[in-house]
């Protein structure tokens, strides 16, 4: 099929991510897509090579419709709008021809309930050039009756092929013995006292935080640490590195080679969750703290999924802290622990129908 996927750019990282990642896995398969971006700055450096099959457009001014065949399938991702034009060719060829076209409203991810009841939904489309067709509701998520998560098909061949110790040494990162821990985070108040728990061990640690905001937060919060308390990492326990922009595939591989991941958003949850390895979610902060039922959401959901071995409770009230739900200390981190559930978590989820798979299947 040809599909047309919208994406509007918010933060260069999260949404641009999800859709370039659900792009390059339809062309695996043999579709053709047309990626529809406002701001496609990002994808040289997270996707430096391309990809056959996914042709890379920016949405600026009004598309010239004359030399492109409608597509078979629309998708706007996260509530981005499609382009007018797209969608009366869309609807020119329903219409006119009788073919068989689908509208996609691919929505966020999340635990929440609401997302089972709704997912595949019909909304009937009441006015615009499309007035008279219907879109759908998509909706990611990490039970039976959802979408399902982004898994590519040759993810697992991948990490087993993957030499972390190696990959380590490619980015000036020598195996000493200390514990890898990577940053990718917003701003969150607890950050201070993390670097703090680091540095007093009593294991090393390695840090290895991200381009962006993280290594913005991380070097005002080193700066604001050393000036208060010049001592706070006497004995060199916490050690940091500045990474520069990775592309998906080292993010991913930053993942799967160390021992904590501190994850923000979306796209890097769910890679953190195929990786295997104990993880912390920092959600996306949202002014009326709407972010923490969501946050609440997807605790109780793990709780739920592991009753068996029992979702570590340090885990969840580490995750509240970080986020700035609750205003406790953060707890000891149990990597132990955390890496039984992580690895829980993943063997299961891995059993269910991957994203892309239920999206052709629907589309089919």
């Amino acid at each position: 099929m040809l599909w047309d996927i919208f994406c509007k750019v918010i933060d260069n990282y999260g949404d641009i991510g999800v859709c370039w990642r659900l792009s390059a896995d339809l062309a695996s398969r043999g579709h053709q897509v047309r990626l529809w971006v406002d701001d496609a700055s990002a994808l040289p450096w997270m996707a430096p090579a391309g990809c056959p099959g996914v042709d890379v457009r920016t949405l600026r001014g009004p598309i010239a419709l004359d030399e492109l065949p409608p597509g078979d399938v629309l998708v706007e991702a996260f509530g981005c709008e499609v382009a007018p034009e797209l969608i009366a060719s869309h609807a020119r060829s329903i219409w006119a021809r009788g073919t068989k076209r689908h509208w996609i409203n691919l929505e966020y991810l999340s635990a929440e309930a609401f997302v089972r009841r709704s997912h595949g939904l019909p909304s009937p489309v009441m006015s615009g050039p499309g007035a008279g067709l219907t879109k759908h509701f998509f909706y990611p998520g990490f039970t039976d009756g959802t979408g399902g998560l982004l898994r590519e098909t040759d993810l697992l061949q991948r990490q087993r092929t993957f030499d972390a110790s190696a990959w380590l040494r490619q980015i000036g990162v020598q195996g000493d013995g200390a514990r890898c821990v990577s940053l990718f985070c917003y701003e969150p108040p607890a950050l201070p006292e993390l670097l703090t728990k680091l540095a007093a061990g009593p294991q090393r640690t390695h840090l290895l935080v991200t381009a962006g905001r993280a290594q913005a937060a991380v070097s005002a919060a080193v700066e604001s640490q050393t000036r208060l308390l010049p001592t706070w990492n006497l004995h060199s326990l916490l050690s940091i590195s500045y990474l520069p922009p990775l592309s998906q595939q080292d993010y991913d591989h930053l993942l799967w080679a160390c021992d904590l991941n501190f994850v923000r958003g979306e796209d890097s949850l769910v890679r953190a969750i195929w990786s295997g390895k104990p993880y912390v979610w920092q959600i996306y902060p949202q002014h009326d703290n709407a972010h923490h039922d969501k946050l609440m959401a997807f605790l109780d959901w793990l709780d739920a999924f592991l009753d068996v071995i029992k979702a570590p409770d340090s885990l969840r009230r580490f995750s509240l802290a970080w986020n700035g739900r609750d205003a406790e200390p953060l707890p000891a981190i149990d990597l132990i622990d955390w890496q039984t559930a992580a690895q829980a978590n993943r063997a299961a989820l891995l059993e269910a129908q991957d994203l892309t798979s239920q999206l052709i299947a629907f589309c089919a």
